[in-house]
């Protein structure tokens, strides 16, 4: 080729070069998008991830019964990680080290220590463990709302495999419907690759703090620097209420509406106010923190659940009221109790130096707060110790004045001894020998105290010796409901009238408290949990025993053998002190209807704390709807509206198994939302089944002693447990047909009939959304108690 060819060949090379090159630079840049695509943006925890787990597995992975611990309620519960190690072990013979969040460990390398081992980190993100349970969930295709097969296990005493990323592909081959979430519907594919990409860019968790507003600090130095006064009153004051605390969620309620969405818990620290608080972890509150320590409040971190979140109001009202409670009297004390186990089994010989008055009072304040403590309390799962209480009773509170161990020196001097708590000796040697002395002194002092009183009320009781809320406090009757292994504790006498009462005097709340929450140890061995268990069996036939003290002597036999039929008669006459059954009362009520006919007179004379009537479930339902009939026409719109959804509801109470058969085949909870004409607008009720039992006086074989036929239904508006088993969603114009459908059912399985058209199954495409409107209509109701759900118990119908 001559130049001049060279020279136009290159020049034609340039030129086509210059006409192409747009072309080739386009194809490369359409092609870019998808190479960008393909490489995430930065995931941000706090604000992609987060907000999934709140949605998607917080409603099981948050409290005790956490599978395999994993708790992902706040930050260091993640890095934390899982343990092959349960909480509840009803078998262990020695105390299990604890291993709770925020307290017992801080940091990751301190929890792998403990056993606990990561569920994020691998060195491929794709083996990561996390990630592989969440893909072998999305590899679970339900059914829209469909049942799930009946051969899956979700029981929540179901056996965790807790498997680590090494066993992962045995586990994953051997149960491959139990990918997370666990048999519900999973994550959708954004949610899913959002945490994929997550866990590829190094699944970084922040380390959760709190930036306090100027007034939340001023409260905090504040009852700070009250708790932590120097003299020797003011000492065991403090320690006294950071006993009955230490599991309360605080929040100052005369602050502003942001401010008292902060909730604080009260620890005892190594160092003072103005510090980082570096927390003193002990098993139990009533444990010694050490020489030098400080009272603090330390601000929760932790998603709020339902469960746990037992609220506690704190304000300038209330420490003026404490102030003035215990230190208004001139008393004194020669030298503080130390941290010994005997004063810890025993609060009365501790805090003897406090006037029992003051004490007394400050639980009344409270008693909501108390009695759920106990009742809600510091575990998570506990058949057994729900087994010894049933499913639906009243309690009352004896007043003050007329409680001789505040009233009567010598009676509380004389009583003192026989009031001492079993269970710190946790050996299990020692569960025989300890639990005949403890149930000894309990049955001497229950005894001598029916003597006591009817020597000092020869005539008996009437209702004036009845807690009567200090004419202002609707705390002065609460309701208790059992749910199972669960229960819940609300305001006034709710549902039905019960079976049985409760009338708590002084010793019987301090010591319920004591025993069931500031001494009882959920890592505890078997000896432990069980005396603390059987006590309760003692504390509630004690409660029971103080109520048929109110009524008519000739009729109290006849109740308590209906409390302890069958095979509650063998413990009657061989566990428990004789019922006074000679000692009269003032109050007199209709032998036919002894306990109807005591709690209406109880409402007449407490009826300024009583609360509103009943009216879904101790109304007659002709008697009511007459009444309403009358004026239905005169009322607003919306209370026309109430007054319908209530009119139909009541087709579901005054009844029992034997008569409205679905009693007996309704879950424990069961949460009804209706609909209005906007679905925004819905109103919540609970229906809870009252289980009845022949007895209650047993720890175990329970299913021995129920009695479906007698079983009965209470409605209540709103949300009463922590776990719920099933939800219905019923629009307005079809809750008829859908009361007519429960009503007329003489069959289980027509249950399932009914979730087809209105239930909302785990395999629903809309679960979430509708399990999670319950914790919405808690926000908008009741912001305060609002916490977010716990699905563990959510049934298969």
């Amino acid at each position: 080729m001559n130049t001049l060819s060279r020279r136009l060949a290159l020049l034609a090379w340039l030129m086509l070069s210059i006409f192409l090159a747009p072309l080739a630079w386009s194809n490369t840049l359409a092609a870019l998008p998808n190479t960008l695509t393909a490489l995430p943006s930065t995931v941000d925890y706090e604000q992609d991830i987060k907000p999934i787990f709140e949605q998607k597995c917080i409603a099981c992975h948050a409290c005790y019964d956490a599978p395999c611990q994993l708790k992902l309620t706040s930050n260091e519960g993640l890095v934390r990680g899982a343990s092959k190690l349960p909480v509840y072990d009803g078998a262990r013979t020695k105390d299990a080290k604890p291993s709770r969040l925020h307290f017992d460990a801080h940091g990751e390398s301190a929890w792998r220590t403990r056993g606990f081992f990561s569920v994020l980190d691998e060195p491929d993100a794709q083996t990561s463990l996390m990630l592989r349970m969440l893909a072998l969930g999305q590899g679970n295709t339900w059914g829209d709302n469909q049942r799930l097969p009946e051969d899956l296990n979700i029981s929540p005493t179901r056996r965790n495999q807790c498997s680590q990323a090494s066993e992962f592909d045995d586990f994953a081959s051997k149960h491959p419907q139990a990918g997370m979430p666990f048999a519900v519907t999973g994550l959708t594919p954004p949610e899913y690759q959002l945490v994929q990409d997550w866990l590829s860019q190094g699944a970084k968790v922040p380390e959760q703090s709190i930036q306090l507003s100027p007034a939340l600090e001023w409260a905090q130095i504040r009852w700070e620097s009250w708790l932590n006064r120097d003299a020797p009153r003011h000492q065991l004051v403090a320690r006294y209420l950071y006993e009955h605390w230490f599991l309360a969620h605080l929040y100052f309620s005369d602050l502003s509406t942001p401010d008292q969405d902060t909730f604080f818990e009260v620890v005892r620290s190594r160092t003072p106010t103005g510090q980082p608080i570096e927390v003193i972890a002990t098993e139990r509150p009533t444990d010694s923190p050490g020489d030098e320590f400080y009272y603090r409040l330390r601000p929760r971190l932790e998603s709020r659940i339902h469960k746990t979140h037992i609220t506690y109001a704190l304000n300038g009202d209330k420490i003026d009221h404490l102030e003035q409670l215990f230190f208004t009297d001139d008393w004194t004390i020669n030298k503080l109790p130390d941290y010994h186990v005997d004063y810890a089994a025993n609060p009365f010989f501790t805090y003897a130096a406090i006037p029992p008055k003051a004490r007394y009072q400050f639980l009344l304040d409270d008693a909501e707060y108390f009695v759920r403590s106990f009742i809600r309390g510091p575990v998570c799962r506990g058949q057994i110790a729900t087994d010894v209480i049933r499913d639906q009773f009243w309690v009352s509170f004896q007043a003050p004045e007329h409680d001789l161990f505040i009233t009567q020196p010598n009676h509380q001097t004389k009583v003192r001894d026989w009031l001492t708590l079993p269970g710190l000796n946790s050996d299990l040697l020692s569960l025989g020998p300890d639990w005949i002395s403890y149930s000894s002194d309990r049955n001497r002092y229950l005894t001598y105290r029916q003597k006591a009183y009817a020597k000092q009320y020869p005539q008996g009781p009437d209702l004036e010796h009845l807690w009567d809320g200090d004419g202002h406090n609707s705390q002065a009757l609460l309701t208790v409901f059992r749910h199972h292994d669960s229960a819940s504790v609300i305001k006034g006498w709710q549902g039905d009238t019960p079976s049985t009462m409760w009338v708590m005097d002084y010793p019987l709340l301090e010591r319920t408290y004591y025993a069931l929450v500031a001494n009882f140890n959920v890592y505890g061995s078997v000896s432990h949990q069980a005396k603390t268990r059987l006590y309760f069996d003692l504390i509630r036939n004690g409660a029971e025993a103080n109520l048929l003290r109110f009524l008519p002597p000739e009729q109290r036999n006849t109740l308590l053998h209906r409390w302890y039929d069958n095979s509650g008669r063998i413990k009657l006459f061989t566990s428990y002190a004789d019922v006074d059954e000679t000692t009269p009362s003032r109050i007199q009520t209709d032998a036919k209807r002894t306990l109807v006919d005591f709690s209406q007179q109880v409402f007449s004379q407490l009826a300024a704390v009583a609360g509103p009537q009943d009216m879904l479930n101790r109304c007659q339902q002709a008697d009511c709807n007459a009444a309403i009939g009358e004026q239905l026409p005169l009322m607003p719109q919306l209370e026309q509206q109430q007054a319908r959804i209530d009119d139909q509801l009541r087709r579901l109470t005054g009844f029992t198994g034997r008569l409205l058969p679905v009693i007996k085949w309704l879950p424990e909870v069961t949460l009804l939302r209706i609909e209005g004409e906007n679905p925004k607008e819905r109103q919540v009720y609970s229906l809870i089944h009252n289980r009845d039992h022949s007895n209650v006086a047993f720890l175990l074989g329970e299913d021995l002693r129920l009695r479906p036929d007698n079983d009965t239904l209470s409605v209540l508006p709103g949300i009463i447990s922590s776990y719920p088993n099933f939800i219905f969603n019923v629009k307005q114009e079809q809750l008829a047909d859908f009361i007519s459908a429960l009503t007329s059912m003489q069959d289980a399985k027509e249950l399932h009939t009914v979730a087809d058209q209105y239930g909302i199954r785990r395999t629903h495409p809309d679960f979430w959304f509708y399990f999670h409107d319950m914790h919405s209509y808690m926000q908008e109701t009741n912001p305060i108690e609002a916490g977010m759900l716990d699905m563990n118990r959510y049934e298969n119908l």
